[in-house]
């Protein structure tokens, strides 16, 4: 569900720069929180392995 939620977000965030539509900035911090979120999720995941 992690994938699919980042893999959302940058589809909107590409999406934003094609047609020069953003939302201010809140897309770009959902992506950098999004980019945040999926490598704490791999390191947890390599630690706990």
């Amino acid at each position: 569900m992690l994938w699919t939620i980042a893999i959302v977000l940058a589809i909107l965030w590409l999406l934003g720069f094609v047609s020069s539509y953003t939302m201010g900035g809140l897309i770009h911090i959902l992506l950098v929180i999004a980019v945040i979120v999926v490598v704490i999720n791999l390191i947890q995941g390599r630690r706990a392995a």
